[in-house]
């Protein structure tokens, strides 16, 4: 082609996309609640299988659906059709379509085979009236350029899109992408495209809210998406995601990391990198940024039974104790963080299942707002929020310390005005009567999460 055809080329798909894209702003009803949902990652790791996600599936559908819980979302590792040599390894071998884009190891999910793709399982997912999503690792397949193979859907191919200088950290499959030319859009158009077609709903994409972020990428994935038309939520990994990247965060995603990994234990040690008490100052710093559309995920729900091939670790079930799993899923709700379950759903007990379906406390995380922290110290923390209906408050108050204590508030030192308030406990959905201060006695890392009512004349 000629110099000047090339650049007319260029300036008239430049102009298009002007044309066909909206201003840029998150579509908040693609997430207008915290979206809630089960991930693949912590109970398989990358040996998850189609019959596993249709099992998975099918006992959401059957004990959470009516609960708020919809998405189904198969983490890292669909694609790779030698699993037995371990996760994230150098010798992994793919499966690719002609224009280098990952495609369902046939291996794995048996209805991808030709080019159905992730199609017919999501159609499967969408019949038991739940949503589909996908993990993703930013970039394009090395062996993509390797084999320098063309981009769907324009004239480019893989080698003008990837920064080859730009490998993730923790992860060798992919190349980044260079943002400034604009063959990385065409990638991204690419894959998204294909997506959409499948019918995805949720898009998780790894190393790119942090090691290190990636905001040029964000936002090429983000303008994908919206070409195709079709609502996607766009969940970016691992945290934590920078403070200051809040702003742009928000505009491009519907929700972003604030940490690491968070594990099945109390605080973080040298093995696991977060644990429960590692999220009360990270959510206290991220709560202003909660709203319709974009929502700080304080990551996934390690509880139930974490097997069989858990995603850090040996096989297990979760090593928090019942008071500390009320707690992760109290603080989760106060925040409003996203609730994505970690555990395998088919093992799922009686127990677990009654923390996961109590409709009063999913309420606070899905219909409150104004949540913040009124006080954290070394031994508690408290936070408070307002019912959407504007009725009333929400009061959580937590233990930190590994013994017991007993906490005494005055409503005054709970932001509240002095007088006489009604108190209802969420989890044992109960009324507990009228007080004019509170006081509470609660074991190691528990909590108590309220409701308080107007104070009554």
């Amino acid at each position: 082609m000629r110099r000047s055809s090339a650049f007319f080329a260029l300036f008239f798909a430049a102009m298009l996309n002007l044309m066909i894209l909206p201003a840029e702003k998150n579509d908040s009803s693609a997430a207008a609640t915290p979206p809630m949902g089960w991930n693949s990652w912590d109970s398989y790791a990358e040996t998850v299988s189609e019959a596993d996600i249709r099992a998975n599936a099918k006992w959401m559908a059957q004990h959470l659906k009516k609960f708020g819980w919809q998405y189904v979302v198969v983490d890292s590792g669909w694609y790779v059709t030698n699993h037995s040599v371990g996760t994230n390894a150098k010798e992994a071998e793919f499966r690719l379509d002609a224009y280098g884009r990952y495609m369902p190891a046939t291996n794995s999910y048996p209805s991808a085979a030709g080019n159905a793709g992730f199609r017919p399982l999501a159609d499967f997912v969408h019949s038991l009236g739940l949503k589909f999503g996908i993990h993703i690792l930013r970039g394009l397949p090395k062996e993509a350029v390797r084999r320098d193979l063309p981009i769907a859907g324009a004239s480019f191919h893989a080698a003008a899109a990837a920064n080859t200088a730009d490998t993730c950290p923790w992860n060798p499959f992919n190349y980044g992408l260079d943002a400034s030319k604009p063959a990385a859009q065409g990638y991204y158009d690419s894959i998204a495209q294909l997506y959409a077609g499948w019918g995805v709903d949720f898009l998780k994409v790894d190393c790119i809210a942090d090691h290190p972020y990636k905001g040029d990428e964000i936002r090429l994935i983000r303008q994908a998406i919206r070409k195709t038309g079709r609502p996607m939520v766009l969940s970016l990994s691992p945290g934590p995601t920078a403070l200051d990247k809040a702003d742009e965060v928000s505009k491009y995603a519907q929700m972003w990391r604030i940490s690491d990994d968070v594990w099945d234990l109390w605080h973080s040690d040298t093995e696991f990198p977060s644990g429960v008490q590692n999220q009360f100052a990270r959510a206290a710093t991220w709560a202003p940024f909660s709203a319709p559309g974009h929502w700080p995920d304080a990551d996934m729900l390690p509880i139930g039974r974490l097997e069989p091939a858990a995603g850090w670790g040996k096989p297990r079930a979760t090593r928090l104790t019942r008071d500390e799993q009320r707690t992760l899923l109290t603080l989760w709700s106060i925040f409003r963080s996203p609730l994505i379950i970690g555990g395998n759903l088919t093992l799922c007990d009686h127990w677990t299942e009654s923390l996961l379906t109590n409709p009063e406390v999913i309420a606070v995380d899905q219909h409150s707002t104004g949540n913040h922290a009124v006080l954290t110290t070394d031994k508690a923390a408290v936070w408070l929020a307002r019912p959407s209906s504007g009725e009333g408050h929400y009061l959580a108050i937590f233990n930190l310390d590994a013994t017991s204590h007993e906490f005494r508030y005055s409503w005054k030192e709970l932001e509240l005005t002095e007088g006489k308030y009604g108190l209802r406990d969420l989890r044992q959905r109960k009324d507990l009567g009228a007080f004019e201060s509170l006081t509470v006695t609660l074991p190691p890392h528990a909590s108590v999460l309220y409701q308080v009512s107007k104070p009554l004349r």
